[in-house]
């Protein structure tokens, strides 16, 4: 059996009349970039996010850069960030001329400690990102107080979360600004790339909308540097149908989840922790051994595609080594990028598929 690790032409070929209609009602109307199928769909994500506001970009990436300019974040400020996650979440930072301080991750959870964040914080800390990493809410509650507690601001990383809960709140409607991507292998993904913010700010919303309008909210009239980061008209479109169907996904997803946490017994295996109170959406499914590489080897004979997330930490990434991080920095990320393994996780994986990934890893 060959089961791959991301299929998205099994959700295509579901939901294919719908989406087709939808992309040609785009064309038939020449609404291609912003305009009223970006716009319906910001109304029915602000609805899901249970937020004020929504708006569409570019990408996640342009999500969090423009969080940072939204907030005031610029040069000579820092940002504290977890080590472990996707270099983007530092790269927001990067782009506005502030610098990324980063944290070590927890043990058990993955998700940035709480404990070591306040040994972070200085008078130039404007700012701390937190990463719903692989769907999982970080513990929103304990980084918020610290932010509270030093007058910084939150903004959450939702880039792999659409949908998740944190203590019965919907991800991203916490802080200040929640961004989410929107790339195709997302729970939520577009036909290319694309991202959003949600918050209940409207002063934010509107810093944001006007600054991926090349910093103009009336058309040739210029207030602030701005930037072309707006969402496309067909991206609006395939989104504004899928939408409908996340939380079914993402229902799907964790019944997966379920099945691996339930059907893997093998004691080389170890799981990301989920506290009470925290609804993952299980964008990836990851595990960790002591012989990543040999597992991976062994799973691709098996016919099982796997994927690494992430090998190498932030603080050992060539493009922040003038930041002078060594390795043993933070040691709990350090060890999870040697360990880790994400496993084939996508909705339209059938029972059958998932119980012989289960089988090859039981029998590893």
């Amino acid at each position: 059996m060959k089961v791959p690790f991301l299929d998205l032409k099994r959700q295509y070929l579901k939901l294919k009349a719908e989406i087709d209609s939808a992309v040609q009602e785009v064309v038939e109307a020449s609404a291609f970039s912003g305009g009223p199928y970006v716009e319906n769909f910001e109304k029915a994500f602000a609805r899901h996010t249970e937020t004020k506001f929504s708006a569409g970009l570019g990408s996640g990436t342009d999500a969090l850069h423009l969080a940072m300019r939204a907030i005031g974040v610029g040069e000579g400020d820092e940002v504290i960030l977890p080590v472990n996650t996707f270099i983007a979440t530092a790269w927001a930072v990067s782009y506005v001329n502030a610098t990324p301080v980063f944290v070590d991750c927890e043990p058990g959870t993955w998700s940035i400690d709480p404990a070591k964040i306040e040994e972070r914080i200085t008078k130039r800390t404007k700012a701390i990102i937190g990463v719903h990493l692989f769907g999982k809410p970080f513990d929103v509650d304990k980084v918020k107080d610290i932010a509270d507690g030093y007058g910084l601001k939150l903004i959450e990383d939702c880039a792999q979360a659409q949908g998740a809960r944190y203590n019965g709140r919907r991800v991203g409607s916490i802080g200040e600004i929640g961004c989410f991507s929107f790339y195709p292998g997302k729970n939520l993904g577009a036909w290319g790339e694309a991202g959003g913010v949600a918050t209940n700010d409207a002063g934010y919303d509107s810093a944001i909308k006007a600054l991926r309008n090349h910093g103009s909210k009336e058309k040739y009239y210029h207030e602030t540097l701005g930037f072309n980061m707006r969402m496309d008209g067909i991206q609006g479109a395939v989104l504004g149908v899928k939408i409908k169907y996340l939380d079914g996904w993402n229902q799907r997803r964790r019944e997966l989840s379920a099945r691996y946490r339930c059907g893997v017994t093998n004691p080389k295996i170890r799981m990301q922790s989920c506290p009470g109170g925290y609804e993952s959406v299980y964008h990836l499914f990851v595990v960790t051994s002591d012989d990543r590489d040999g597992l991976k080897k062994y799973l691709d004979g098996k016919g099982i595609q796997t994927l690494i997330h992430y090998p190498l930490p932030i603080h050992l990434q060539k493009a922040y080594s003038h930041l002078g991080y060594r390795a043993g920095d933070f040691p709990v990320a350090e060890a999870l990028s040697a360990g880790c393994l994400s496993l084939p996780m996508f909705p339209e994986l059938t029972d059958e598929e998932a119980g012989y990934v289960i089988e090859a890893l039981n029998n590893y």
